[in-house]
């Protein structure tokens, strides 16, 4: 990658440990997580101050706080799990949602460290960072939230096309993972099950959701979050595709100033502020209303 995108993808990155997370983490109506999110700013900061540095002892002991503070939040997966023994589909969603931050920490350390983690070379190492804080974290939970809230209607469509998307795009996330190391043809499966899950995020939250908020702001954001994934999601099988099977395809230059950035702020940024202020029990993903 070249120095702009280097830098474009850091922002990205210091946006989702700043700002996402933290909003993502108070949606999430788990014993404990509360402490996590107070003390978050002891492991992102150095985290972002880890981007900034360079690659090194320093950049990679503050990348490993970093790391450390995404494996508090992933404990919580298996003690939630164990909780409520439930796998119903929006509680896989939150549990994925718990655990993949953790997966954006030890490829931090990695790429700081310069050390080619699994064999992959520190720029896809980097690329890796913002993926799990966006497609993992973010997606994962407002899919969760999504299928928390949708009505089932009288034929039972909408809650069926809910618990897919809450199912979806975890499965699409975890084939893309897997798809690193066994081939990009299962990364595009992947991307196919993502954006299929990605797509019904957006189209249940604009056509179930957006009407029920309560202010004009909330609706819009509502809107722009679920308009932005029927954009950056088409790029996202357009890329996949042209990796596995050469074809032309965007640059990673590209694909960053467009999917990326709409991702993280058109997306993640706008659904996440319209939760938090929607402010409501059916806001709050929780283990007994997802059974």
């Amino acid at each position: 990658m070249g120095k702009g995108t280097t830098e474009l993808v850091d922002l990205l990155v210091l946006l989702g440990m700043g700002a996402v997370v933290p909003l993502g983490l108070a949606l999430i109506d788990e014993p404990g997580l509360a402490r996590v999110r107070r003390l978050w700013p002891l492991a992102a900061v150095p985290g972002a101050l880890s981007l900034w540095l360079p690659r090194g002892g320093l950049a990679t002991g503050c990348a490993t706080l970093y790391a450390l503070g995404t494996l508090a939040v992933a404990l919580h997966a298996p003690r939630r799990l164990a909780r409520t023994r439930s796998l119903a589909p929006a509680e896989v969603a939150v549990l994925t949602a718990l655990a993949t931050p953790s997966v954006a920490g030890v490829a931090l350390v990695a790429e700081r460290s310069g050390y080619p983690l699994f064999g992959f070379e520190p720029h896809i190492l980097a690329l890796t960072v913002p993926h799990f804080h966006y497609a993992g974290f973010t997606a994962a939970l407002v899919a969760g939230l999504v299928c928390r809230a949708t009505r089932p209607g009288p034929t039972g469509a909408r809650a069926a096309a809910a618990r897919c998307a809450a199912l979806s795009v975890p499965a699409g996330t975890l084939l893309v993972l897997a798809g690193y190391f066994l081939g990009a043809w299962l990364q595009f499966a992947g991307a196919v099950v993502l954006t299929t899950g990605m797509w019904l995020v957006g189209l249940l939250t604009w056509r179930e959701l957006r009407g029920r908020a309560a202010d004009p702001v909330t609706a819009r954001l509502l809107a722009v979050s679920s308009a932005v994934l029927a954009l950056t999601m088409v790029l996202a099988l357009w890329w996949a595709l042209g990796q596995a099977s050469g074809l032309p395809h965007p640059s990673l230059t590209w694909m960053a100033a467009t999917h990326g950035v709409g991702n993280a702020l058109g997306f993640a940024l706008c659904a996440l502020l319209a939760w938090r202020r929607l402010g409501t029990v059916q806001a709050r993903t929780t283990p007994e209303a997802s059974r």
